[in-house]
């Protein structure tokens, strides 16, 4: 009953909303017609509605999807291109820096070189001034000598005049003996007079010549002490940056100086005392400031070959990028710094030392490890060919292999490890020591 009146009224509504409409379909026989109630018509435009919506949501829905994917695309084209100029940016700042390093090991080499001449010059400036010494000693000694017997000629000189007087007031008892006598004591005066003159001259220009050589040696002096200065400046500045660099990469530079002074302890040459006193007499300021020097040159020399057998330079100088660093990677540890560069690329050894492994090993594919003074060791993995051979001794710079994808690699790129006594240390530490030096 309730239902009945419910219909009725909808029906009623729709009759209002949507009046009973006729079709007709003429041809040329008959005329016929198709009826369609409300319920037909609201079901069409209901439907039709429903088409329309889900063809205007649709269409939004793509074209918001195809915006979407363009900003996206968009985006990813600028990431990429900043990503491009990025590592653009920094290939150009590691060639330049590749470059400064060059340029300073070229003016370190030369210092050194400059060092070395100007204590050549020292040591010969020391030879003359012990020379001048010898000779001002020599003259001093001779001028000692000429005033003696200067004095010894006025004294005799003095004798004979008083014994002349004393035989002119005796008389003339004797007149042929005096004259004698006095021919002999005029004579002797003469001669007297004569030295007396000679050694006077001689001691007049050895006073000279002294006085010459004197002042010779305070310029020699003074010139020396330049050469000193100049030499103490240079280690100095040389110094200090090599040491800061053994300490930035984690390595004691005292503990490392004295392995290697341990490894080359002959002594000789030039590095020896420059002078020392036979009479047992402490040695003077200046050859204390010698020694002093020729230690520091000494300790100069030892970090030079330090360095030669430390693993500061880098092992790809072709172009490259960096794909990996030292760290947890993949939730494990990653060992080394991985070098992306084209397939054959030089790779070089960092430092000198011995080939103690060459050929493949599990996930390193092909493998280089280099023994190197102080416990480090140096590996190269992935590599395409190998060519140093077990026991084999490499220098800093040589060519050892070529970049490959061998071993479990994702692609083309070097594996370059740091090993300290048999612990993994970032290789960057040696790298970025480094490259504040050389």
């Amino acid at each position: 009953m309730l239902r009945q009146p419910f219909a009725i009224r909808m029906n009623a509504r729709l009759e209002r909303l949507f009046p009973e409409q006729r079709l007709f379909l003429r041809s040329s026989t008959e005329t016929r017609f198709i009826r369609l109630s409300p319920r037909t018509q609201l079901v069409a435009v209901s439907g039709s509605a429903l088409l329309i919506g889900w063809t205007i949501i649709a269409s939004a829905i793509l074209l918001m999807d195809s915006i979407t994917a363009g900003n996206a695309r968009e985006q990813a084209e600028r990431e990429r291109q900043i990503y491009e100029e990025r590592l653009n940016t920094i290939a150009s700042q590691r060639n330049e820096a590749a470059e400064a390093a060059q340029e300073a090991q070229a003016r370190f080499a030369a210092a050194l070189g400059e060092v070395s001449d100007m204590q050549t010059r020292l040591l010969a400036n020391e030879e003359r001034r012990r020379e001048l010494d010898r000779g001002i000693e020599v003259i001093q000694a001779t001028l000692r000598r000429a005033v003696k017997d200067r004095d010894a000629a006025r004294d005799q000189h003095r004798s004979l005049v008083a014994r002349l007087d004393g035989n002119t007031a005796a008389g003339t008892a004797a007149p042929s003996a005096a004259t004698g006598a006095l021919d002999l004591v005029a004579q002797a005066l003469a001669d007297t007079a004569a030295e007396r003159d000679g050694m006077e001259q001689f001691v007049a220009e050895a006073e000279t010549r002294l006085a010459e050589m004197e002042f010779e040696r305070q310029l020699l002096d003074e010139r020396n002490d330049r050469i000193f200065s100049q030499i103490e400046d240079a280690v100095a500045v040389s110094m200090k940056p090599l040491a800061d660099m053994f300490s930035d990469a984690g390595l004691q530079a005292d503990s490392i100086i004295d392995q290697v002074r341990a490894a080359y302890s002959g002594q000789g040459g030039p590095l020896t005392e420059i002078a020392f006193s036979t009479k047992g007499a402490p040695p003077d300021a200046e050859t204390l400031r010698a020694q002093t020097l020729l230690k520091q040159l000494d300790e100069l020399n030892l970090y030079r070959i330090a360095v030669q057998q430390t693993p500061f330079a880098m092992p790809v100088f072709g172009s490259f990028r960096y794909t990996s660093g030292f760290g947890p990677r993949w939730g494990r540890m990653h060992n080394g710094t991985d070098f992306a560069g084209a397939h054959g690329l030089d790779i070089h050894t960092t430092a000198d030392g011995t080939v103690i492994f060459a050929g493949r090993q599990s996930g390193y594919g092909n493998l280089i490890k280099i023994k190197h003074a102080f416990g480090v060791e140096t590996r190269y993995a992935h590599l395409s060919k190998i060519r140093v051979d077990v026991g084999q001794t490499v220098s800093r710079g040589d060519h050892i292999g070529d970049m490959g994808n061998t071993g479990r690699s994702t692609g083309t790129h070097l594996h370059y490890e740091v090993r300290v006594n048999g612990d993994p240390v970032n290789p960057m530490k040696f790298i970025k020591a480094a490259r504040d030096v050389f």
